[in-house]
């Protein structure tokens, strides 16, 4: 009804004066139907933003903004919950893919931070990516869209010499429904804490990072629509230990350096 009320109103304020000066109707409609159609796409785009949050522990405002850990044992450091709402309703959602930059307070990730393929013996499987969100308390603090039917995995690559990349994939057989309203659970990425302490340990664990939630990619069956979700909602990155928020000035220090085209300044201000 609001678009219908702005459609007339333009109409009116448009058309009366051009057809007051004797400008032909059919150039008078022309004119007004390029104005409407932008107003229509200004308002799609004000209207279907979408947003995401990271949270320790639990999902959005369940969980907490940072974690602190003594590095004394070789216990698990902790979870990473990627929530999102999607920009518009998603009626087939079938898969997700989740990218989660880390940067840490060295110049160079130290061993205990290198987690990928090439990394420190013994923590190269540290990360695992889950989608279940079926148990206590996960049922009752998320809304879950997987009903724990998908099949996850995680990946971990080396971005620069002092920033990790994160990335939990998963998908499920069928489709099912992400409504535009709703907060939904897209992705647990948990971090082990083998080779922490004791013989063999992998150092680095002190370091503080700043872990930022860059992209959700939400997916429905191909020609359907798919979308990346990289608005904050309410708070789209954590820290580990307390020098984490300091990270780069203030975080979040971990959001990728990007090409300074027009097109990539604008979709800062979406």
């Amino acid at each position: 009804m609001v678009v219908a009320s702005k459609l007339m109103r333009l109409w009116n304020e448009v058309s009366s004066p051009l057809l007051a000066v004797g400008i032909p109707l059919e150039a008078t409609m022309k004119k007004t139907l390029l104005i409407a159609g932008a107003l229509l796409a200004l308002t799609a785009s004000m209207s279907f933003a979408g947003g995401v949050n990271l949270s320790w522990s639990s999902c959005g405002a369940n969980g907490v903004a940072s974690v602190t850990k003594a590095c004394t044992n070789n216990s698990a450091v902790g979870t990473l919950y990627c929530t999102a709402t999607p920009p518009v309703d998603m009626n087939q959602a079938n898969g997700q893919v989740s990218v989660v930059d880390v940067q840490t307070t060295q110049a160079t990730l130290d061993p205990w931070w290198r987690m990928d393929s090439a990394g420190c013996t013994g923590r190269t499987t540290a990360v695992s990516c889950n989608m279940d969100f079926t148990a206590a308390p996960d049922n009752v603090n998320c809304n879950d869209p997987w009903a724990g039917q998908a099949s996850p995995g995680a990946n971990v690559s080396v971005l620069a010499p002092g920033r990790l990349r994160l990335k939990g994939t998963g998908a499920i057989s069928a489709t099912t429904i992400m409504d535009a309203a709703t907060e939904w659970a897209i992705c647990k990425l948990s971090i082990g804490g083998a080779k922490t302490a004791g013989t063999g340990n992998c150092a680095g664990c002190l370091d503080g990072a700043c872990i930022v939630l860059n992209d959700v990619f939400l997916t429905e069956p191909i020609g359907v629509g798919d979308y990346h979700v990289t608005n904050a909602l309410v708070r789209q990155f954590v820290t580990y230990q307390s020098t984490g928020a300091g990270v780069g000035g203030g975080c979040p220090g971990a959001t990728p350096t990007l090409n300074k085209t027009w097109g990539s300044v604008k979709t800062l201000y979406r």
